[in-house]
């Protein structure tokens, strides 16, 4: 998985500058079968990260731009009269990759209608059940800093993403070279360039081979623990749940393969704590009146559990 990893971050890099983090989220969501929700500000190359993941593995990617006017059915897909026979018409949720850009820019019954798709790999439409690709990955963004005409993510939604990843600006190197990148226009005239450096059988072997990697019974125990240690921190009303333990093991895993070893250490875990565990915690209003973030008390858990020798 490493020498995949190195492959697509070539490929990547020819319209991305800098992100390794964030390619490295998406891609141990794809060897686990999670899901990716990014925040940063608009320009940061979310969209186009996505994209270029995309076109890397070459698979399908659609783009669904959320708006407070979007139906469950944009998304899903409708029945359609044709030929004077019913037909399904596939909404762009029947891809591979999913970029569910501003997801919360639409209200909740549409946000609701990725949930069925995420957590079950199907769409129900009129009763019967129509399988989604495989993979499938949603990738969602959202804006951290504009919250006007918005509509928060409900908890059950956000704990089905595997990953929060925030995207910050890049370092005044990084800016300089993205500003050297060919472009045309405004556009990044590199895109076309990008190549497909893996096939879904790949894929298939990746995840084969996270699934296979070693966890010891101390780093099993640390991670429930870590986990656990959020549902007592005093600034938090609501920790993480017991699915967040499920999601930081299989986590922890890809962040082995991706560092090339085929078992985990708890610097795997302490990696992945973060854009695991971010996302599923509550504050009390005391805590956040005092500037205290999710990013604190994951923190704090992790420095209040002892790290297996």
């Amino acid at each position: 998985m490493k020498e995949l990893r190195d492959r697509i971050g070539r490929e990547v890099a020819k319209v991305v500058v800098g992100q390794q983090d964030a390619l490295d989220m998406l891609l141990a969501a794809v060897s686990v079968g999670g899901h990716v929700l990014l925040e940063g500000v608009p320009g940061v190359a979310k969209t186009l990260l996505a994209n270029a993941l995309a076109k890397t593995l070459g698979v399908t990617f659609h783009r669904a731009q959320f708006t407070p006017d979007m139906l469950p059915s944009d998304l899903t897909g409708t029945m359609t009269l044709s030929g004077g026979e019913l037909a399904f018409r596939r909404g762009p949720v029947f891809t591979n990759i999913l970029l569910a850009d501003e997801i919360n820019r639409t209200p909740p019954k549409t946000q609701a209608a990725l949930l069925e798709a995420m957590q079950e790999r199907q769409v129900t439409i009129d009763g019967t059940g129509h399988a989604l690709p495989e993979p499938f990955l949603v990738v969602a963004t959202q804006n951290p800093i504009e919250y006007e005409g918005t509509y928060p993510l409900p908890e059950a939604q956000l704990d089905r993403f595997l990953f929060k990843v925030d995207i910050s600006y890049p370092s005044a190197s990084e800016e300089v070279a993205m500003l050297k990148m060919a472009h045309r226009g405004v556009a990044p005239s590199t895109l076309e360039d990008v190549a497909v450096v893996a096939e879904v059988e790949h894929l298939r072997e990746a995840r084969a081979d996270v699934d296979a990697t070693r966890v010891s019974e101390e780093l099993t125990a640390y991670i429930s623990a870590v986990t656990r240690s959020t549902r007592d921190l005093p600034s938090v009303s609501l920790g993480a749940s017991p699915r967040a333990a499920v999601h930081l093991l299989a986590a922890s895993k890809a962040a082995a393969r991706l560092a090339g070893r085929d078992f985990v250490t708890p610097d795997d875990v302490g990696r992945m704590a973060l854009p695991v565990l971010r996302h599923r915690l509550i504050l009390r209003p005391e805590a956040e009146l005092e500037r205290y973030r999710p990013d604190d008390a994951v923190n704090t858990a992790l420095q209040g559990v002892p790290v297996p020798r």
